[in-house]
């Protein structure tokens, strides 16, 4: 019998979720219940002590922090090309224009001096990401902002538990964006969540975030019934979702030692091995404090990429690419040109991503390397 195939990212659940799950089910399960109201305490903790609100994706997220911070038609958002449609998306879904800038071949982050050469005055914010969960260049990013009057809005998709210069990503700008989809480090399936720098903004997005309603004064007693205050739209989690994000936050120090422990023996077994090959491993920077979210080898050319991704694949090792650049893409060459992106279309043709997730065994990550060093010897 054939090994089963190593996935490039599972879930970790048990029976802390199921038993959370069940509370929930006891109660009300629509949003901004106890388990929610809950994890966004144990989220603001865990973020500077910022004032958090859980939404229904990273997506929503995005779309809550650009309305609450007044991003809206007639306006450009800078983001980066190499990222997850989402990120753009959330810009158009306001009426705005994304404007898709160069990354830096360090870190796959915004490279500042490109947004620099992007900005004009319909430039409202920037939005960069932090990819793998490795920060993007804030120092110059926010600098930048700072100068031109823009807000800043992180895309920390990747990015719970990863710091830069020792504070939490996405509590570095006006405003951060989370995600619990079922791929990233903690999940509830669906769900995402966002902070914000200043807390009259925080209760604007409140208040999008409940339909255009005052319901959340509602439910701390500090109105005596609720109605219609503003426009608004439906970004509120189930608590049923809150619940099962509950469970995993109980688990986040042991499910982010998991997956370090893979990423150190990726390090030690690939380390030689990429200098062999002109290959290289993430990053490591002592300002940059990653929460291991995704491995990957930035290989030095397409076909070498490609032909590591079939021989993974063929040995049951469900290896992939990542990203498809937004701006090269049916919908994004609609939006008109950005101009030459050329370290975006280089990465997006030589990266490699490897499985990591905390139920990957040390025999599991053995069979990757092993794959990966029979694909290119």
């Amino acid at each position: 019998m054939p090994a089963p195939p190593i996935q490039l990212s599972e879930t970790w659940f048990d029976a802390r979720e199921a038993e959370r799950i069940a509370r929930a089910l006891e109660g009300r399960v629509a949003g901004n219940g106890r388990f929610c109201q809950q994890v966004e305490g144990r989220l603001g903790r865990l973020l500077a002590d910022r004032r958090v609100l859980l939404t229904t994706s990273c997506t929503h997220a995005m779309e809550l922090a650009l309305l609450a911070l007044g991003i809206g038609a007639g306006q450009e958002v800078i983001c980066p090309s190499f990222t997850f449609v989402s990120t753009a998306n959330a810009a158009l879904r306001v009426g705005a224009r994304p404007v898709f800038a160069d990354i830096e071949d360090r870190t796959l982050g915004l490279d500042p001096a490109d947004v620099e050469r992007r900005i004009t005055s319909r430039t409202a914010a920037i939005l960069p990401v932090h990819y793998a969960g490795i920060a993007a260049d804030m120092t110059g990013l926010l600098a930048l902002a700072a100068d031109r009057r823009l807000k800043v809005v992180e895309d920390a998709a990747h990015g719970l538990g990863a710091t830069f210069e020792g504070r939490p990503l996405g509590t570095l700008g006006d405003a951060g964006c989370f995600s619990f989809h079922e791929t990233k480090n903690v999940t509830c399936g669906e769900g995402g969540a966002v902070t914000f720098a200043d807390a009259g903004v925080a209760e604007q997005a409140e208040v999008i975030r409940e339909k255009g309603t005052n319901r959340g004064a509602f439910l701390r007693g500090e109105v005596d019934k609720y109605t219609w205050v503003a426009e608004g739209s439906s970004y509120v989690l189930s608590d049923v979702l809150g619940a099962m994000l509950d469970a995993q936050l109980d688990k986040l120090e042991e499910i982010q030692a998991r997956r370090a422990r893979v990423v150190a023996r990726y390090r030690e077994e690939l380390g030689a091995w990429a200098e062999a090959h002109r290959a290289r491993l993430p990053p490591t920077d002592g300002a940059r404090r990653s929460n291991d979210h995704l491995f990957y080898v930035l290989l030095p050319d397409e076909e070498t990429r490609d032909r590591c991704l079939a021989g993974l694949r063929a040995r049951g090792v469900m290896a992939t690419f990542h990203y498809v650049p937004l701006h090269s893409s049916p919908f994004g060459r609609r939006l008109g040109a950005a101009g030459e992106l050329p370290v975006t279309d280089r990465v997006a043709r030589a990266l490699l991503r490897l499985p990591l997730h905390p139920r990957l065994s040390e025999a599991d990550v053995d069979r990757v390397v092993g794959a990966l060093k029979q694909a290119l010897p």
